[in-house]
């Protein structure tokens, strides 16, 4: 009795063809760069630190007729303040619309205008394209949350001067440090807002329709923040991403502290891997159409 092996036919591709250099990374960038809601979303986060410093003008300062003493009231302190307030005062909502923005409308948005199906049959691999697009939406989230505080830096240093960070615990740290302290702050924030990056990349490949990849992602942002605030789930909320947004105040104090850092930024890239998981899984299934 005589076996046959069967030998698979080589796929023929174009001469040159390379599936990893199909939608460079560049190429992508470039995009979104152009594209009208990437520099609504910039001018907004440039302009917050003069709203804010027009607001304090005309308000006298932060905390006129307030008994207690907290970080918001040192922001008229020095140019390090000014930008740690400004952070502190967008790191709950604000902070999380270009993360959402970037990530949810990246996928859906080619769907809607129905060109992803053309992007796959150029041929681009579907974890190639997903990759490209995901790189490039963190890339534009964490260059949102790195332009607030700079310009907040400069705009503070401008109008209150160049000084140590006042704390308001007491006591002061000195630039240098205070500098590094606003990058950690920053690195913290970050790596917070990778559950809600990935929650609207994933729904941003379940959806055609970006609005609510978007609005879905900053819907349930902001429903697990009003969780947070039930005091009767009680060591429940240690699992909500929402309770450990601002484990960051730690690194604004005289001395650092890491414990709630490390455990908000676990538990965040942990949300965050399954959820990207499950983009590139049901992607790779899914029968685009659009």
């Amino acid at each position: 009795m005589s076996t046959v092996t069967e030998r698979a036919e080589p796929v023929e591709v174009a001469d040159g063809y390379r599936a990893g250099r199909t939608l460079p990374l560049r190429v992508e960038l470039v995009r979104q760069l152009k594209r009208r809601r990437t520099l609504v979303m910039g001018g907004i986060l440039f302009a917050l630190p003069f709203v804010l410093l027009i607001a304090f003008q005309v308000g006298g300062g932060p905390g006129s007729g307030n008994d207690r003493v907290n970080l918001m009231d040192t922001a008229t302190l020095s140019g390090a303040n000014f930008a740690a307030v400004n952070l502190f005062a967008s790191a709950g909502f604000l902070l999380v619309i270009p993360v959402a923005l970037f990530c949810g409308d990246t996928v859906a948005s080619e769907a809607g205008w129905s060109s992803l199906r053309y992007l796959l049959a150029a041929p681009v691999p579907r974890a190639r394209l997903l990759w490209s697009k995901l790189v490039v939406g963190l890339g534009l989230s964490l260059a949102a949350m790195i332009l607030l505080p700079l310009v907040a830096l400069a705009v503070g240093t401008a109008a209150y001067g160049w000084g140590p960070l006042e704390l308001p615990t007491g006591g002061t740290l000195p630039a240098g440090t205070a500098a590094q302290r606003l990058a950690i702050t920053v690195a913290y924030i970050f790596v917070s807002q990778l559950v809600t990056a990935a929650l609207a990349f994933w729904l941003s490949t379940r959806t055609d329709a970006p609005l609510g990849a978007v609005g879905g992602a900053v819907g349930l942002t902001i429903v697990g923040n009003v969780l947070d605030e039930v005091t009767a789930l009680g060591d429940w909320r240690d699992f909500l991403p929402a309770h450990w947004q601002y484990a960051w105040l730690d690194a604004v104090q005289p001395r650092l502290q890491w414990s709630d850092m490390i455990q908000g930024t676990s538990l965040s890239v942990t949300y965050a891997l399954v959820l990207f998981a499950l983009a590139f899984r049901g992607f790779a299934r899914k029968d685009v159409v659009s």
